[in-house]
């Protein structure tokens, strides 16, 4: 299995290699795995270079092509929040059949632009999906609508402060009196002019569905976290969204015979879209990330229209994987880097005897253990630091933490 401090980190995939691969070297995943040049994302972690996403991605199927317009500019990077996310060096565990898995779904979701469900337990990287994607494909920042039992379909898609235009429009009007009879007077003497009172765009601002399904060249990353969690509606709310690939405004439908172009806010910060008759519709349907932990069933025309990915739990290479992704220099700059394998192992067992155990879990651990806080020739610091370990890693049942065994 080899141990965690001497893990390294993956090939980067290339465009234009001669290698006997699709033109991005040989990834982990396909050692020895068979052809898989249908491939574009590779699963490796690495972005691509030498290429990108517009050279690669072929037509949709006639079914699901998108014409929106006017294209709107690509999206902001995120690279803070990747980082956060996946940590800085990009790794990918040796070939294994659900890294090809998830690989097959992947593509399958981009080629046929349809959205990923992805289920498994908590603690599994379902959502850090999203973010692998975002960064190998660059697709820049990732939308992230997080679905609560009040979420509804609007809120993801806009915003409209109606309240908030009328105040500010009613304060704008006392600071131009009117005549007796109710008539504004002309500009020397009060009202304000139409065009002075605010504009709808200045109140509307669209949510992060909304903001994936504009006209953009290429598919912005959606994830839909834990829509389990969501009221029993919103997911037959999202099918028509989902089939059609755009939606109506109708605060701007209304608004459209005087104002047929209007520019508002979108879920990237400082960032506008211009929508045209009251209308967002996408160009590139979005690479759309639906996380479920699984705690309820959705309808069978939701589930039609999903590609399905369930998540196991992570083996030991990719446990690794994700240790030396985050802290590969608190791993290698520690006293004892072998502390680090142990915790490894010992939160395998852990995870199964309590029923399963998150990733950040153990990174926490981790980080505890290399942090030189507990040196390892001080019976103090090894207790002190076990049952640290042992509080962090309670069960994620709610049972709270269980007392370490022996």
């Amino acid at each position: 299995m080899g141990d965690l401090h001497a893990a390294g980190p993956p090939p980067h995939p290339r465009a234009g290699d001669d290698g006997g691969d699709d033109g991005f070297g040989a990834a982990p995943a396909d050692r020895g795995t068979g052809d898989q040049r249908w491939w574009i994302y590779r699963g490796t972690g690495a972005p691509l270079y030498d290429t990108s996403l517009r050279e690669l991605l072929p037509p949709p199927p006639p079914w699901r092509r998108f014409t929106g317009g006017p294209v709107v500019p690509p999206p902001p990077p995120d690279d803070e929040e990747v980082e956060r996310r996946l940590g800085r060096v990009p790794t990918a565990s040796a070939g294994s059949e659900h890294l090809r898995r998830e690989a097959d779904m992947v593509n399958a979701a981009l080629l046929l632009r349809r959205p990923l469900l992805v289920t498994g337990r908590p603690g599994t990287g379902k959502s850090s999906l999203a973010y692998r994607i975002s960064r190998e494909l660059r697709l820049g920042r990732v939308l992230r609508w997080h679905i609560t039992s009040r979420t509804t379909l609007r809120s993801g898609l806009y915003d409209y402060d109606a309240i908030g235009r009328v105040q500010d429009a009613a304060a704008l009007r006392t600071l131009h009196p009117q005549t007796p009879a109710g008539v504004a007077v002309d500009a020397t003497g009060g009202a304000p002019h139409e065009d002075e009172l605010p504009g709808v765009g200045d109140y509307l601002q669209l949510g992060p569905l909304g903001t994936a399904l504009l006209p953009y060249e290429l598919p912005r990353v959606l994830l839909v976290d834990e829509l389990d969690k969501c009221d029993q509606d919103l997911a037959n709310d999202l099918l028509s969204v989902f089939e059609e690939g755009q939606f109506p405004v109708p605060e701007l439908v209304r608004a459209r015979r005087r104002h047929p172009r209007v520019t508002v806010l979108t879920d990237d910060p400082q960032r506008t879209a211009e929508i045209v008759d009251g209308q967002v519709a996408c160009r590139a349907f979005p690479v759309v990330v639906i996380t479920s932990n699984g705690e309820r069933e959705f309808p069978p025309a939701f589930l039609r229209r999903c590609l399905r990915l369930q998540m196991p739990d992570p083996s030991r290479p990719q446990l690794v994987d994700m240790v030396m992704a985050h802290l590969r220099e608190a791993v290698h700059g520690a006293p004892d880097p072998t502390r680090a394998d142990e915790l490894v192992d010992r939160f395998l067992r852990n995870s199964r005897e309590r029923g399963g155990l998150a990733v950040d879990q153990l990174l926490n651990a981790v980080f505890l253990a290399t942090s030189g806080r507990f040196p390892g020739d001080d019976e103090d610091g090894k207790e002190t630091l076990e049952d640290l370990v042992d509080a962090l890693w309670h069960r994620l049942d709610g049972a709270g933490a269980e007392t370490r065994p022996g």
